[in-house]
């Protein structure tokens, strides 16, 4: 069956301000601005290899909402169901440059507008004219009435049969408490098809060690396909057709680790929603994982399918 669109996904984009020299955040000079968000990184991760994907927020009628607008505009994503607020503004980032390791960010996202989104917003045909629904924990985290939307758009896509893909993304510094957010990340990870949480997001989440006492406990609870990110080793994975491991590949240098595991998310997605087998659909995700790390901004390695083809013709795998 074919829908007008491939995916669809919600949440909070957010202008981001990356610092041009390496050093503390309160030093930089100079910043350059840029689209930030982790479904919006799916979202543009997906449209880059062909499919069209919708994203639904709310942004404040400011200078960042209108950049936020036309930048996913830009990138094939539909905006269609994309509303404005005159009360609340859109919220932004800062980020810092380094030379290894993880940068700093610093949000400035408190009562933005993206966190009004309620139920009493979701518009039911657009949701319906997607195959796909791709969630993230963030989302849950912002607000009461963001994760109520959360449930709502899980539980009507599962209904209509279409398939939903989950991604913990966890944000400890959101959540009231570590209790709150692992009771209601695991909630929502059993409203999905397909889990993608990284090692150590999981073990945390369960309490559990190995990746294959993971993944079980997820597909205990009704989820189809865990796939568990390993960092630069890869990705194991299982589903009723049983486990394995899929490499990594080589990185010359890593850049900025920041959206990777939404580049991973667009490749196994992707790859799924083109009926890909799962290994093959695990390998894509490791693929734009890699090419992520070695860009600068949270998007600026997510491939177009000729860029995708011409990497993994050069590839090396790390295994």
């Amino acid at each position: 069956m074919s829908y007008s669109l491939a995916a669809v996904t919600f949440g909070e984009p957010m202008a981001m301000f990356r610092a041009e020299e390496a050093g503390e955040l309160h030093e930089a000079r100079s910043f350059s601005k840029a689209l930030a968000g982790a479904e919006s990184n799916v979202a543009t991760g997906l449209c880059r290899l062909g499919h069209k994907t919708g994203y639904v927020t709310k942004l404040g009628e400011d200078s960042f909402g209108r950049f936020i607008l036309q930048a996913q505009q830009q990138e094939g994503i539909d905006t269609s169901s994309v509303t404005f607020s005159k009360e609340r503004p859109t919220g932004m980032l800062l980020k810092s440059k380094v030379t290894s390791g993880d940068p700093k960010v610093e949000y400035f996202r408190k009562q933005s507008a993206a966190s009004t989104l309620s139920v009493a917003d979701f518009d039911a045909d657009y949701f319906a004219s997607a195959g796909h629904l791709h969630v993230t924990g963030i989302s849950a985290a912002l607000s009461p009435s963001m994760l109520e939307f959360s449930r709502h758009a899980m539980g009507y896509m599962k209904q209509l049969g279409r398939t939903v893909s989950f991604d913990p993304n966890l944000r400890p510094v959101l959540w009231q408490d570590q209790e709150t957010m692992i009771a209601t990340i695991n909630e929502l990870a059993a409203r999905s098809d397909w889990f993608f949480p990284g090692i150590g997001e999981a073990r945390l989440l369960t309490g559990l060690q190995e990746p294959e006492e993971i993944a079980d406990f997820y597909l205990d609870k009704g989820v189809s396909l865990v796939v568990i990110k390993m960092g630069p080793e890869g990705a194991f994975y299982k589903n009723a057709g049983g486990a394995d491991f899929a490499a990594g590949y080589k990185v010359e240098e890593v850049v900025d680790t920041v959206g990777a595991g939404d580049g991973f998310a667009a490749g196994v997605i992707s790859a799924l929603l083109e009926q890909a087998d799962v290994r093959s659909a695990v390998m894509r995700g490791n693929a734009l994982g890699a090419l992520a790390v070695m860009s600068p901004g949270d998007m600026d390695g997510l491939p177009t399918r000729e860029q995708l083809e011409a990497f993994l013709a050069s590839a090396v795998s790390a295994g």
